[in-house]
């Protein structure tokens, strides 16, 4: 299922992404975002790239939220849930033994993605 995310059709052209909302990258400040940091990466990409933000800092209720806000279709969700699929894999693996925090984030985001149901 993961491996085929970037064949999912899509109508939107390639917007101005950050590609990295993890935790560390993201500024809040009194419940509200304040700023985003490390935007080396920041280029055009899938819009969907940035909901990677959404499975790893927000829970079930507040992703809801933000996805009825974005008025998201079940289609550019499921992108991007599956952008954050590959993210929080190659994070697990990669800092597994060098970054514990970071492999905990990672598994922190593959637990909310494989407990939040499949909309496609």
């Amino acid at each position: 299922m993961w491996e085929s995310f970037r064949n999912l059709p899509r109508e939107a052209t390639d917007v101005m992404a950050h590609g990295d909302l993890i935790p560390g990258n993201v500024l809040v400040s009194a419940g509200r975002l304040t700023g985003i940091l490390d935007v080396g990466g920041f280029g055009p990409a899938d819009p969907a790239l940035d909901l990677v933000g959404a499975w790893h800092l927000l829970e079930a209720g507040p992703r809801q939220v933000f996805r009825l806000d974005l008025g998201c279709d079940d289609l550019e969700w499921e992108r991007g849930k599956a952008w954050a699929f590959v993210q929080a894999m190659g994070v697990v693996w990669y800092y597994l033994e060098s970054n514990p925090v970071m492999c905990r984030m990672g598994r922190r985001t593959l637990e909310r993605i494989l407990a939040d149901p499949v909309s496609v």
